[in-house]
Parts: C-alpha cells; sequence; structure tokens
C-alpha cells in the first residue's frame, strides 16, 4: 500500500479505492474529507497512472483550493496541469476559451456586486423608476432567475403576484442589455452562461468533458441547481464524479443552494456508491455530544452520528447578556483570562449571522487592547481608489466594459463634467457604440471645442496605455498605468486616510507582483480574473488577531476557541 494510503482510517480508504462511476462521500464535520480527497487524486496519479491534465477537483473557496494544491504537491509533485479551483474559476476558465460560441468575446470582463450595483442604479434610473424602491428586490430576483435557469418569461409568471413586477422585467431586461453590450458577466452569469455553453454546443461539452476523466467536488451539500448540472455535464463522456459533503453543514439556502443535491444524488446517479466518514478528529468528545444532540433535530437530513477518541473537554458554555455590550465584554475579558494561560489572539474567532454584531465587539476589543479583523464585509478590492485602477485594466482589457470607462473618465479629474458624459452615452447609444468607441469619436460629438479637447486628451491616455499593454509584463504595465493616469495626485493633500489608500495602492502593485511570479506567462485578463474572484476571506488566520466574521466566512475553517454570538430569535 502506497504511504499516504497507509495513514486513512479504514473509513477513509474505502471511498478512495472506489475510483470508477460515481461516488458520494457523506463527511462529518472534522472527518478529514480533505485527506481523502487529496489521498484519492494522489491515488489516481500515483498508483493508477493517470495524467493530472486529467483530473479536476472543484472546492468552495480559493484558500481551500490552495491548501489542496500544496498538499497534492507536496504527495505528487508537480500539479501544474490540474484543474483545481472554485467553480467559478472553473467556468471562467470554460468561458475564456469558449465563450464566442455564445455571442461573448473572450477578453470579458467580470463585474463585481459593486459594478452590478451602479448598472443597476444606472437602468432603474433610465426608466424614471427610483432606485431605493427596486435595487435589493431586484438583485435577489436577478440571483433567483440565474440560480433556478428561469427564462425572464417564466420568472413574470412565477412571480406575477409581485407587485410591480413589470418594472422588476424591464429593470431585468436592461440591466442584462447592459451586461451584453458591455461584454461583462456578473458572477451569477459566469456560472448559468457556463452552462448553457456545455448544453448547447456538443463540441464543447466533449472537449472539457473528454478530458476530466476523473471529476472531484468538495462541500457538495452547497451547490445549487446550475452547478450540479454543470458538474453533470462534465461527467458527460467518462461517468466519474466524486463528490464530498455533508448535509448537516449545509447553510447556503439562503443563496440558492439546494440540500437535495446531495441527499438526492443516488437519483441523479444510478448505481452510486455512497460512503459516510463518522470519526471526528477535530473536536473534543463534549463539543460532539452537544453538535449531535442539536443537529438531530433535523428531518430531512442523512442519518449519522460523529464520534471521537478525543479527549472530553471542557463543557461548552453559555452566556446570556442584558445587551450587545454585556457579551462583547464577557468575551473580551474570557479573551484576555485565556492569552494568561498561553493561548494566542489567532486562536479565538467571534463568529455571528450578520456583520453589523461585529460594532460592540470592535468597541469592547479596542477598550482591552485586543488586536481584530473583521471579515466576510468590506473587501481590500472593493475599496474605491483599487476599484478605480482596476477598472483603468478591465478598460484596456475589455474596451466594450461601458462601467469600467465611466468610473474614470474623470478620475482623477480632467474637467470631464456630467454634461460632457451624458454626451458621450447618448450619442453612443444613438448609434449603437460602447462608450469607448464614443470616446474615440469624439470629433463627433455636439459639445465645445474646450470640452472635445479634454475627451481628446484622455482618448490619446488610453490609446498610450492600450501600446503598453502590448509591450510590458504585468507589474511593470501596471506602474506605467498609474504614473500616466497620474492617479496619486486624488491623495496629494497629507491626511491619515490619504496615506492608508496610497498603502493600498501599494498593496495592489504587491498583489499583481505576486499574481506575476506565481503565473509567470499569465495575461492582464488571467490578472483580473484573481483579482474579481478573490475573497476577503481568503487570508483569514494571516497574523495574530482574533477574527470577527460570520458563520458563512469562516465555513472549514479551525480555530481553538469559538464565541458565537447574537444568538436571539429577534436578530
Amino acid at each position: 500500500m502506497t504511504d499516504f494510503l497507509s495513514k486513512l482510517n479504514d473509513e477513509q480508504i474505502k471511498p478512495v479505492m472506489e475510483t470508477e462511476g460515481a461516488v458520494l462521500v457523506f463527511a462529518g464535520a472534522g472527518s478529514g474529507k480533505t485527506r481523502v480527497l487529496t489521498g484519492r487524486i494522489a491515488h489516481l496519479v500515483r498508483d493508477l497512472g493517470v495524467d493530472p491534465y486529467n483530473i479536476l477537483a472543484i472546492t468552495f473557496t480559493n484558500k481551500a483550493a490552495n491548501e489542496m494544491k500544496e498538499r497534492l504537491e507536496r504527495l505528487i509533485g508537480d500539479v501544474g496541469n490540474m484543474w483545481v479551483c472554485t467553480i467559478h474559476s472553473m467556468c471562467v476558465k470554460i468561458l475564456r476559451s469558449d465563450a464566442d460560441k455564445i455571442g461573448y468575446q473572450r477578453n470579458f470582463s467580470i463585474y463585481s456586486d459593486t459594478d452590478k450595483d451602479k448598472v443597476l442604479k444606472r437602468v432603474i434610473t433610465s426608466l424614471s423608476l427610483e432606485p431605493d424602491k427596486y435595487l435589493k428586490s431586484v438583485k435577489n430576483y436577478l440571483s433567483t432567475i440565474k440560480s433556478k435557469d428561469l427564462s425572464i418569461e417564466e420568472f413574470e409568471t412565477e412571480y406575477k403576484r409581485v407587485r410591480n413586477v413589470r418594472d422588476y422585467v424591464r429593470i431585468i431586461e436592461g440591466y442584462e442589455d447592459e451586461l451584453k453590450k458591455s461584454n461583462a458577466f456578473d458572477f451569477d452569469d459566469l456560472l448559468i452562461k457556463t452552462y448553457r455553453l456545455l448544453a448547447g454546443h456538443r463540441e464543447v461539452l466533449e472537449k472539457f468533458s473528454s478530458r476530466f476523466r476523473y471529476i472531484h467536488i468538495d462541500e457538495f451539500q452547497d451547490t445549487n441547481t446550475v452547478q450540479c448540472n454543470i458538474v453533470k455535464l462534465l461527467s458527460f463522456v467518462h461517468g466519474n464524479i466524486f463528490a464530498v459533503g455533508d448535509d448537516d453543514q449545509s447553510i447556503y439556502g439562503w443563496r440558492g443552494a439546494d440540500v437535495n443535491n446531495i441527499l438526492g444524488f443516488n437519483k441523479s446517479y444510478k448505481d452510486a456508491k455512497i460512503f459516510k466518514l463518522e470519526r471526528n478528529y477535530r473536536s473534543t468528545k463534549k463539543i460532539l455530544d452537544l453538535a449531535n444532540t442539536i443537529i438531530a433535530g433535523n428531518v430531512n437530513r442523512s442519518d449519522k452520528v460523529l464520534w471521537t477518541d478525543n479527549e472530553e473537554g471542557v463543557r461548552p458554555e453559555v452566556y446570556v447578556g442584558e445587551e450587545e455590550s454585556e457579551e462583547a465584554q464577557y468575551t473580551a475579558v474570557k479573551i484576555k483570562t485565556l492569552l494568561e494561560k498561553g493561548y494566542k489572539y489567532s486562536d479565538f474567532a467571534v463568529l455571528m449571522r450578520i456583520n453589523a454584531l461585529s460594532r460592540s465587539y470592535e468597541q469592547e476589543f479596542m477598550k482591552y487592547g485586543i488586536p481584530c479583523r473583521v471579515y466576510g464585509g468590506f473587501k481590500f478590492f472593493e475599496r474605491k481608489e483599487i476599484k478605480d485602477l482596476t477598472a483603468y485594466l478591465r478598460i484596456l482589457n475589455n474596451p466594450l466594459d461601458n462601467e469600467a470607462i465611466l468610473r474614470i473618465i474623470n478620475v482623477p479629474k480632467r474637467g470631464i463634467g456630467e454634461k460632457s458624459v451624458e454626451t458621450i452615452i447618448n450619442y453612443s447609444a444613438s448609434r449603437g457604440f460602447s462608450v469607448f468607441d464614443g470616446v474615440y469619436d469624439c470629433e463627433n460629438l455636439d459639445m465645445s471645442a474646450a470640452a472635445k479637447q479634454k475627451i481628446r486628451a484622455f482618448r490619446d491616455l488610453l490609446d498610450d496605455l492600450c501600446d503598453d499593454k502590448e509591450n510590458m509584463k504585468l507589474g511593470e504595465f501596471v506602474r506605467e498605468v498609474i504614473k500616466k493616469t497620474d492617479y496619486l495626485s486624488c491623495f496629494e493633500e497629507r491626511t491619515d486616510e490619504n496615506e492608508d489608500k496610497k498603502r493600498n495602492v501599494d498593496e495592489l502593485i504587491n498583489s499583481v507582483d505576486d499574481f506575476e511570479r506565481q503565473n509567470p506567462n499569465a495575461s492582464l485578463s488571467e490578472s483580473l480574473n484573481s483579482i474579481t474572484l478573490s475573497s476577503d476571506t481568503d487570508d483569514i488566520n494571516d497574523g495574530n488577531v482574533v477574527t470577527l466574521a460570520t458563520i458563512h466566512s469562516v465555513k472549514g475553517l479551525e480555530f481553538k476557541c469559538v464565541f458565537i454570538c447574537g444568538l436571539d430569535k429577534e436578530i
């Protein structure tokens, strides 16, 4: 038996050795599912001689993908030809290869939630409606439509009792039209467009399905309908799918995940082999007793009882405070007490259902001198200065990206006012142009000579940067963008806030340098992918600080001591 297989227990080795057909592993919390996944892939490569190129491993987070790559490299060496990534990253790779088959250019932009909000507000306003009234609901409807693969007609029929449903239909149609004209996808599009590409183009399906002889997918309980269908399509040629998950850990139903994907696996895949991992290596007996007791109340679940050979451990404590500040003070005092017993700040996590609960903890921790970091909130790549610079990169990568060019047409300030921008937008729309094309056709704009000169100078700047893009390496090019746009002039006034913003720009440069070092031949498109698909939770556990995060943000991570706050029905 290969050395890494000898480290698996009896429960774990059984699914690892089942290499053909559909296999499902119900893996309880802390039962070693990552070891099983990596062990199976290593077994395929080292023992059965499978080419890493023919293996696909889908993880739930970027952090999990990076950890799996590191483990596999230790076991089998270079995994550069193997796709180990999140499902969104996988879809981007497929679309970069064949988006032209569904009417998009391969240099498409990916819109973040912030970009999505801006486009929606612009569409809502153009329809003489109020953004504050419609924005939140229309975002939810858009996600529902795309996660369930509904047509606009099916949506209107299913939601016909919703007040002002016709307005929502008009907004959604306008939004989709704007994205198409901008050669852009939002996060939900990455999934549904990939599904439609694979389902509607046999040659593309056969290309990827033939390549991926063995498909592995982690956290299967958190897949939605479209994700599940994509994986099923990819297994079309070889039929070898290895799914790992735990219905007891399904916590993403609110954003479209369907626990029935895992509970009904044997109906989707006839003759599927099903295994259970019930031995827990992470928790104490007392914690497991509590977890087993609570989860037993779930009606629709696969029956399993976790057990462990670990110590009894301390009894989980319950503290009831009169208000938030009392809870936060109790937590701070507990942390200080445990620090004296040898704990580190990074051993602690305070978990909550919504980020709004973090304020009291941040204030109380400041009083007690406890360093902390809030996750699941405002992301680094969503900061204004970072969004500005990546908008420059986006428009140079994808000239059809209207949202990107509108963001930076007057950043830094170059005297192009709202009236001029409106003239460009109307001119471009009347001729079926992108805003970028409208800028390049500035000689024909109906505006003063002075206004045209400012547009012309902006056009010449973009021209110059387009040339640089073709002739410079990635890191050098990003520095040139910052220099030639004179972006740092936005922060000339010496204030603490401006100094922070300059440091953030430096950090962006560092992140691009890191990406270029790890991916020497990567394109600007690939660098933008890594930025757009990043998460602020990718670096949780980096630094000796207490973690403040939503429960959803830290799924799959481990801490020595956890405080779960705000357990109140009214929140």
